[in-house]
């Protein structure tokens, strides 16, 4: 079959699948793009010709102003079913924001479903590295097309193209290797097919996943070529569930018979997984209590009468205390970032060890812990029915046979632990309580803005977060019902994530809701006048394609959170407020930009409600909700209004010398928690 590389790079995309549990859905559901000289007459001339394909055979030939918002699995309209063979297009405003789009929808499909990224060579292409990286970072799929120079270097140097004088072949979008988990650049047709197949393995390889980048040279994607049939049969991709070698499972039960002080630690690997029940059942089973991550809240229900909050930096005091304590942490699908292990200054027993169940063995292998390498389902299914009978032994006679151990039965721990780390949660359900309630004046506090949300939200709503206090806040306060209910990406905690990540959550929520799997959701995008100004043009890609988002806008005129990271470190919030510069002191501490984010919201096309108060918080928060459009609150807060504490700390370097005092007295007490780090170095 005779056709372009872009032409053949759409149809081979339309006929990918992935599978688990019996389950298919369309591995790339769709193509998000902006257009440029790079692409307009590859990429673009393919997506177009597969529209004009899928119009013709749609039945009854409708318009497209006709297909409203009616919506499949795949998140786009009826006639683009998942069985038909195409690749629905939609135009995006900003190339870092529909890769994290991309990323919202992926991790709303648990990984099971990548969307297509394409950008014209340039600054267009490189836009999109900042996304790729935070898809590595959290471990999300994301299939990024960037385009690049003239492969036969005819023309070079083309308009954007990089010089090199060290060699003609490398380009701007060799950037993008250290942030891709697999990149490959099509210098030539026959190149095309074992481009696509690696990139289709790392999409839906569990243990390796991330970014997946095919740099494409824009007179390539124009070039044609007899492509074999084969390449376009429909593929289905298996995604594994790796269950536990029965010798690494013996010891890590041995380690955790051995614990009077557990505590879980359940990562976005328990959500991935589709691990919740099982989760559950394991602590159910054994009393141990569990604890959270930013990735991985909502994995068990916070009123469950195991579940201690998260942990960490922005944890709470009561999973912290017990992290202090434990003789051994059960880590789930956790990475272990700096916030979770509060800087290795949480887990401070020097007795601590570590089992860690993690689907990727470079995770597992972490803080020198008795390693686990199973996808999360599997292997908590697999510790609760070991850790429920008797010890296996090994003994001479029995050949390497395990036998039943009658000494000892089913583990469980002990009464008074239970006891005591519930009436700690008890007192801090009262402290969350009364930071949603504070009655802060005149501005209210960020809590209360928290506490309104979480109070009117339904448990299936999504709260979708990225970066600034509000993560640390919603960590610690927030209280999640549903596995799928809070998305807080943390891994990069980038700054402009909030609308973008939400229009990708929203998709994936009404893809899901169309297809029958379960009902829609309302989305709410939590997000500070920080990164409001670093990314809000998605709010024009969710207007024009009827994508119905709640922003909530917090005003609060400047960086809040590095404000009071910056008075932490003696820094005295050194440019962190948004101000005139002053022309007598030369600093910018003059009087208030007079920068007006609501009317911004309402020139991008979303309805846009004003409050002051929380009493008319809620009113907004109920009149967004029942809005078919997308709805935006703004209301500004006081930066400076208390926060409850999570007795943790996060290593932030403090000037060894200084001239200022405040900065003296912030390198005493650093100095004093940097001595509590533990290397986590055991036998």
């Amino acid at each position: 079959m005779k056709l372009t590389v872009a032409q053949a790079l759409v149809r081979f995309l339309a006929v990918q699948y992935s599978e688990r549990d019996g389950v298919e859905q369309r591995l790339i559901p769709g193509c998000f793009g902006i257009f440029g000289h790079g692409n307009v007459a590859g990429v673009a001339q393919a997506l177009l010709e597969n529209a004009a394909q899928r119009e013709h055979s749609a039945p009854g030939h409708n318009p497209p102003a006709s297909r409203g918002s009616q919506h499949t699995e795949s998140g786009f309209s009826a006639h683009e079913a998942p069985e038909s063979p195409d690749l629905p297009y939609r135009l995006a405003r900003n190339e870092q924001g529909m890769v994290h789009a991309s990323v919202g929808y992926a991790r709303m499909r648990n990984r099971l479903q990548a969307m297509a990224c394409t950008a014209s060579i340039g600054p267009g292409s490189t836009n999109m590295i900042t996304g790729a990286a935070l898809a590595t970072i959290n471990r999300i799929p994301v299939l990024l097309l960037p385009s690049d120079f003239f492969a036969t270097r005819v023309a070079s140097p083309v308009l954007q193209e990089l010089e090199d004088p060290r060699g003609y072949d490398v380009s701007v979008n060799d950037a993008f290797r250290p942030v891709s988990r697999f990149f490959d650049r099509v210098d030539r047709p026959e190149q095309l097919p074992s481009a696509l197949l690696g990139a289709m393995r790392v999409l839906t390889d569990p243990a390796e996943t991330g970014a997946v980048t095919i740099s494409l040279p824009q007179d390539v994607q124009a070039e044609a070529y007899d492509w074999p049939d084969e390449l376009f049969a429909r593929r289905v991709w298996h995604v594994a569930r790796p269950v536990p070698e029965p010798a690494a499972l013996a010891r890590a039960v041995a380690v955790l018979r051995s614990a009077s002080k557990p505590l879980l630690v359940a990562g976005g690997g328990v959500i991935y997984s589709e691990a919740g029940a099982a989760l559950r059942a394991f602590a159910e089973a054994t009393g141990i209590p569990v604890a959270d991550t930013q990735a991985g809240k909502g994995a068990i229900a916070w009123d469950h009468p195991c579940a201690v909050g998260g942990v960490g930096a922005t944890g709470s005091p009561v999973a912290n205390a017990l992290a202090r304590d434990a003789d051994v942490i059960l880590g789930v699908g956790t990475r272990y970032s700096d916030f979770t292990t509060a800087s290795r200054t949480a887990f401070q027993n020097p007795d601590v060890r570590f089992v860690n169940l993690n689907i990727t063995s470079f995770d597992a292998a972490k803080q020198s812990a008795t390693a686990l390498v199973a996808d999360a389902r599997e292997g908590l299914t697999a510790l609760t029915e070991a850790l429920a009978g008797p010890v296996s032994v090994l003994t001479p006679a029995t050949q390497g046979a395990e036998i039943p151990d009658s000494r000892e039965s089913g583990y469980r721990v002990a009464a008074e632990y239970t006891a005591r780390f519930a009436a700690h949660r008890e007192e801090w359900t009262r402290v969350v309580d009364r930071a949603y309630h504070l009655d802060h004046g005149p501005l209210p506090a960020q809590t209360e803005v928290l506490g309104a949300l979480n109070e009117l939200m339904q448990p299936r709503d999504v709260i979708v977060q990225a970066a600034g206090s509000m993560p640390g806040d919603l960590q610690m306060l927030w209280r999640a019902s549903d596995e799928k209910a809070y998305h807080v990406e943390y891994g990069y905690s980038c700054m402009g994530y909030e609308i973008a990540g939400a229009l990708g959550v929203k998709m994936a929520a009404m893809a899901a809701a169309e297809s029958g799997r379960e009902p829609d959701r309302e989305v709410f995008a939590l997000v500070g006048d920080g990164s409001y100004l670093m990314m809000a043009q998605e709010i024009v890609t969710a207007v024009s394609e009827g994508i119905k988002l709640n922003l909530v806008i917090v005003q609060n005129h400047g960086f809040a959170s590095i404000g009071a990271l910056s008075e932490s470190v003696g820094s005295q919030r050194f440019g962190t407020n948004y101000r005139y510069r002053d022309a007598g002191t030369g600093q910018l501490d003059g009087a208030r930009l007079p920068i007006d984010l609501a009317a911004n919201a309402a020139s991008l096309g979303a309805e846009v409600i004003r409050v002051r108060t929380i009493a008319e918080l809620r009113e907004a928060i109920a009149t967004s909700r029942a809005s078919t459009r997308t709805t935006a609150i703004h209301i500004e807060t006081d930066p400076l209004a208390p926060v409850p504490s999570p007795e943790s700390w996060w290593d932030v370097p403090v000037a060894q010398v200084a001239a200022l005092d405040s900065t003296q007295q912030a390198r005493k007490t650093y100095e004093e928690h940097k001595a509590t780090q533990r290397p986590l170095i055991t036998p």
